[in-house]
């Protein structure tokens, strides 16, 4: 397990804000991205490996209405 970037922190803080403004729980997300209902959860807990990659971010955008560019700062 390694230190999230401040990227890497940046967007995980994002995608937890826009999920729980949707009301969607981890589980309910990541099986939505047609993942293992743990993912979101393991990503957002961070002492996991498991990481969003560009691809889950298109994919969370397109379920939670928004776009990619709100995962990312200016």
């Amino acid at each position: 397990m390694r230190k999230l970037t401040e990227i890497e922190q940046y967007v995980v803080d994002r995608v937890r804000e826009k999920r729980i403004h949707s009301g969607l729980t981890q589980a309910v997300l990541s099986v939505a991205m047609e993942l293992n209902p743990k993912f979101v959860g393991n990503v957002e807990r961070t002492n996991t490996d498991d990481k969003y990659n560009i691809n889950h971010l298109k994919k969370i955008s397109e379920i939670l209405g928004c776009s990619m560019r709100d995962f990312f700062p200016e």
